[in-house]
């Protein structure tokens, strides 16, 4: 016997209300005896950290401390293909079936709900510690969240996959099962965006010139080194003191697979005629993923370039600002066609993984005047924290559902209301830009117990969801390496293609 799945529809990513709908085939040489058919949609989140060595010696002469694996089940639903109701009530629970040598093919069908269903009874696995089995501990830190998205950039240290497994489950005890899995992989919609306004988050660096040093003259082969003198008849000019800014909106929200809505601005804060240079500029994603397992925990950095570019050499064009200060703004065009890699998830937070980012411009600057153009090159960077949106809009029914229901107060970091609210945010009416607060690390992974209800009622968003339609709308290109190819039993291949809080923190439980 060899079993695949085959779905209906294929694609490049899935995301909340999708319908997964295939069909599992069964190819079977001769009859076959088996009791059930069961197809289960599953999305789990895997982490394991290694510890140090335990200097207390044992029979083995040292003992590994520390080593942990935690397992989450984020997403299990079972559907029974085979028998069916009508056939399980006409023979009863427990019986055996026996099929016909031939194909044999049962369709399914998932909807793929909008937060995790992760429960205490997923976490116990395994581990191996030394030459001994033992149970990891286990834990009560689970939350319900966003669906996260497919995650596999650290391999076997922090992995988020989802898969479709069928089982063909066999009578007998000494017969293994047939099994076939289907991994895909997962895109969230992102959740509802404030409304539009006027201000801007940003982040700042001062910077002090130095004065310009006299280059004495090189020798050369028919010419003696000649010792600098200033000219008298060129004025001095003082050096500028500057400070650089990369400026967002606010909330500093940026979307995958689009370019940034990024500003940089550099103000000279003194009275000088000297012209500002920019000679190079990069632009950093900088992603921080939190891992934990158990009581061990461990942050891993990586980085994306979005743009990296050497002998720029532009004179900055100034305008006035409001306080008669000279603002120069570098050309947003080095940067508006270069979108985020697909590689780039969204920001999300589980039970035991959490991802957020940070964005890094580094411009480096020198300056000068029309006669004497200043050697000195300093490069300054400002970082800021933002929110990476997956792109995928939650449908405009579900948002006017939202609307109509009462609302309760926002438990997340996302600012729902509308500026100028009672309790917008803490920036402030004016259209002035304000600082991004840092958030805690452990805020994306520890939650506290009164957080995690023991039984968790349907959410909101998840009831809603039964009648609403999948997405249709534009589905970004997002690019996760699946675990393994669809695969069955017999080990041939299948077809088929490769938040902080809740979407809707407001909902009830």
């Amino acid at each position: 016997m060899s079993v695949r799945i085959q779905l209906d529809k294929p694609q490049g990513a899935f995301t909340n209300l999708d319908q997964i709908s295939g069909v599992v085939i069964l190819s079977i040489l001769g009859p076959e005896t088996v009791s059930a058919i069961t197809v289960k949609l599953e999305g789990e989140s895997r982490s394991h950290l290694a510890g140090n060595i335990n200097p207390r010696r044992n029979y083995d002469g040292f003992e590994k401390e520390g080593s942990r694996q935690e397992v989450h089940k984020l997403l299990y639903k079972v559907l029974t293909v085979f028998p069916t109701p009508d056939l399980l009530r006409a023979t009863g629970p427990d019986q055996a079936y026996t099929l016909p040598s031939g194909p044999h093919a049962y369709p399914f069908r998932f909807k793929v709900p909008f937060n995790n269903d992760c429960s205490n009874n997923n976490s116990l696995l395994t581990s191996l510690n030394a030459l001994r089995f033992e149970m990891a501990r286990d834990t009560n830190k689970h939350v319900k969240k966003t669906l996260p998205p497919s995650l596999n950039g650290l391999p076997g240290e922090a992995e988020i996959h989802y898969y479709v497994k069928a089982t063909v489950q066999r009578p007998a005890f000494y017969k293994e099962n047939f099994r076939a899995t289907y991994p895909f992989i997962f895109l969230p919609i992102e959740p509802p965006r404030p409304s539009p306004n006027k201000r801007e988050s940003y982040a700042r660096r001062s910077h002090q010139f130095g004065p310009s040093i006299d280059v004495p003259e090189k020798p050369g082969l028919f010419r003696k080194a000649s010792v600098a003198t200033t000219d008298p008849s060129v004025p001095e000019v003082p050096p500028p003191s500057i400070s650089i800014d990369g400026r967002l909106p606010d909330p500093a929200i940026i979307t995958c697979n689009e370019a940034l809505p990024l500003r940089i601005l550099i103000t000279k804060k003194n009275e000088t005629p000297a012209t500002i240079y920019l000679r190079t500029l990069s632009i950093i994603l900088v992603g921080f993923t939190v891992i934990r397992a158990h009581e061990l925990r461990r942050q891993e950095a990586q980085s994306w370039v979005i743009m990296s570019q050497a002998h720029i050499d532009k004179a900055l064009n100034s305008t006035v600002g409001g306080n008669g200060n000279n603002i120069l703004e570098v050309d947003s065009n080095l940067w508006k066609q270069r979108p985020l890699p697909n590689t780039v998830s969204p920001s999300f937070a589980t039970c035991n993984i959490s991802r957020r980012y940070e964005l890094e411009v580094k411009a480096g600057l020198s300056w000068g005047s029309a006669q004497n153009i200043n050697p000195e090159l300093t490069v300054q960077s400002v970082r800021m924290p933002v929110e990476v949106y997956s792109g995928i809009a939650p449908p405009q029914a579900l948002l006017d559902q939202m609307a109509d229901r009462p609302t309760a107060q926002p438990t997340s970091n996302y600012n729902l209301r509308p500026p100028g609210s009672a309790n917008g945010p803490s920036t402030g009416h004016s259209p002035g830009p304000s600082r991004p607060h840092a958030q805690a690390h452990s805020d994306h992974i520890e939650p506290s117990p009164s957080d995690i209800p023991e039984e968790a009622p349907p959410s909101y968003e998840d009831a809603m969801a039964d009648d609403l339609a999948p997405i249709d709308g534009p589905r970004r290109d997002y690019h996760q390496q699946t675990t393994s190819t669809p695969t069955g039993s017999n080990g041939t291949s299948g077809k088929g293609s490769a938040s902080e809080d809740r979407l809707f923190p407001e909902s009830r439980r």
